[in-house]
């Protein structure tokens, strides 16, 4: 029986439908239904403006909610995540296919296409591997700066819609500055409008959360440049959107080189797992159950292998749409299969109805979806608690206005790497001193009254001794021992540094012998067993008291055995 229920876990992890359809309660069905009708009037104008935002004919945005929803739906391991283009893979898009499709409108939709093959593709690799550990490197603050310069990029490229105006530019600074020069011929009308939509959607997301709000105001626009004639004024729209659902087949393959489809693929898989496990983690936190962040590649690789060969371009979880979906009542990812079988009843017969949507509302919709992107907040508090963590948030920050989406998110990743091991080489090295009438010792540069050890230094590293910070830790003791007259002994209490490598070791081993050319005894505390078979394969033992490794201090000092 054990093992037959061990075979049935294993199994649903990999296919987590056989999971909750078990489970499933006829009750549920009423509210997957709505969230997924909800999800889907969500989804039109926000796939409509994001497919504009990356270059592609509206419909491919719908095809991503479309066949990214079925294909989520049946890997994934998260009940209310909600898959769909997003906006910065759609920059990413923009900023990127369009420099390789050469102005070929063909080819750059085979490009996006193809590129959420890659997608699928690392996303496999990603699970076979079990590199959701890595993607953790990348830290909180790198993302708060990455959000915010993706969130001002979008909302720059999305102003000339609003202002009526050509736009240009490869980077947030030229996109500024194409549009200062372009204000002189703003049309007063599509501002009108754009405003007049960007109001109400504010005052909708303010006044009445979690409803339908943007096909409302998408509906209202189109009867009003209908009924105006706006489309005859001047007023760019949409135009005839093709009917009937994508056609499936596999992408075109050998259009790129290598080189050229990875990084993409790459920064597409950073963004989308990354975004998609912080908000598929917070739903399953507030619903209870156990989010698997490895199965999570599976789900993320379903649905951009089904985008693929419905020539959509890469997919990704989102916490907007997700929230809409949790905040209609989904239960179960079943709701993503009605929201799909909603949206394509929309593409079969409704389409014709978008064909005077104009375009400024679709930027104020991608307007509405970012903003809050810009965490002024969070820079704020990162450079009052942390100036590090601000930093590494600066620099992802101005890369992406610098460079671009994908240069960014991958110079991002690389410099939460370069952070964490800016903190791993200089950790806090505690120089100890006894708590008056007590055995316990404690950092003498944070706690006032702790008495000094007459003769002796007795030091803490606050982390692993590792190759990045041997030579930080042995310059502060030996700095320490210079501004010290009358030292006869060094106690190295290592019961707060949980491993050490050969470098480290190596660090115990030369201070040994600069302390034992002073004249100086050195001893070892507070050891654990990884660390003493280190220390001892190192020769620790026969330059130190190995019987006091496993000692605390104040047994080793208390009683002078180490003098």
């Amino acid at each position: 029986m054990n093992s037959q229920s061990e075979q049935r876990a294993g199994w649903t992890r990999f296919f987590p439908p056989s999971d909750w359809l078990v489970g499933y309660r006829a009750e549920w069905l009423s509210f997957d239904a709505i969230a997924g009708i909800t999800l889907a009037a969500y989804a039109i104008p926000v796939s409509l403006a994001y497919a504009a935002l990356a270059g592609l004919p509206p419909q491919v945005g719908i095809y991503g909610y479309m066949l990214g929803g079925i294909g989520y739906a049946v890997l994934g391991s998260s009940r209310q995540l909600a898959i769909g283009p997003t906006s910065a893979i759609s920059l990413m898009i923009a900023s990127t296919v369009g420099a390789l499709a050469s102005g070929d409108a063909v080819r750059y939709a085979q490009i996006a296409s193809l590129a959420a093959f890659a997608v699928a593709v690392l996303c496999f690799i990603s699970w076979l591997f079990k590199l959701s550990v890595l993607v953790r490197l990348v830290s909180d603050s790198i993302l708060v700066g990455f959000k915010a310069g993706a969130g001002l990029t979008i909302i720059v490229s999305q102003l000339p819609s609003l202002f009526g105006v050509a736009g240009g530019g490869h980077n947030f600074f030229e996109r500024v500055f194409q549009l200062a020069g372009q204000l002189g011929g703003v049309n007063l009308l599509i501002v009108a409008i754009g405003t007049a939509a960007l109001v109400l959607l504010l005052l909708g997301e303010r006044l009445l959360p979690g409803k339908p709000v943007g096909i409302t105001i998408v509906a209202l626009s189109i009867v009003v440049a209908t009924l105006l004639g706006l489309p005859a004024a001047g007023v760019p729209v949409t135009g005839k959107i093709p009917e009937g659902l994508p056609a499936l087949g596999l992408p075109t393959f050998g259009l790129l080189e290598f080189d050229d489809l990875f990084p993409l693929a790459a920064g597409c898989v950073l963004l989308a797992y990354i975004e998609g496990v912080s908000a598929a983690r917070s739903f399953a936190a507030k619903h209870g159950y156990n989010l698997d962040a490895r199965q999570e590649f599976l789900g993320l690789g379903a649905a951009n292998l089904a985008a693929a060969f419905g020539h959509g371009y890469p997919v990704a979880g989102g916490l907007s749409q997700s929230a809409v979906n949790d905040n209609a009542g989904a239960r179960t990812p079943l709701a993503l299969v009605i929201c799909s079988a909603t949206l394509a009843l929309c593409l079969l017969f409704f389409t014709g109805l978008l064909t005077n949507l104009p375009k400024a509302v679709l930027a104020a919709i991608v307007f509405v979806a970012v903003y809050r992107l810009v965490d002024i907040p969070a820079l704020m508090r990162m450079w009052q608690v942390s100036r590090l963590d601000f930093y590494a948030a600066a620099i992802a920050l101005v890369s992406v206005l610098l460079l671009g989406i994908l240069q960014g998110v991958l110079l991002a990743a690389i410099a939460s790497i370069f952070l964490l091991l800016a903190r791993a080489s200089s950790p806090n090295i505690a120089f100890l001193g006894r708590l008056p009438g007590t055995g316990r010792y404690s950092d003498s540069a944070r706690h006032e009254g702790v008495e000094p050890l007459v003769g002796v230094i007795a030091f803490r590293p606050e982390a692993s001794l590792l190759y990045i910070n041997a030579e930080t830790i042995l310059g502060s003791v030996l700095g320490v021992l210079k501004k010290s007259s009358d030292i006869k002994l060094v106690a190295c209490d290592l019961s707060a540094s949980p491993y050490i490598d050969l470098a480290g070791a190596g660090m115990l081993r030369d201070l040994h012998d600069e302390l034992a050319a002073r004249h100086v005894a050195f001893c070892i505390v507070g050891a654990h067993a990884q660390l003493r078979d280190l220390l001892r394969a190192e020769g620790l033992a026969e330059k130190t008291d190995s019987g006091l490794w496993l000692r605390s201090l104040d047994s080793v000092l208390g009683n002078g055995k180490a003098n």
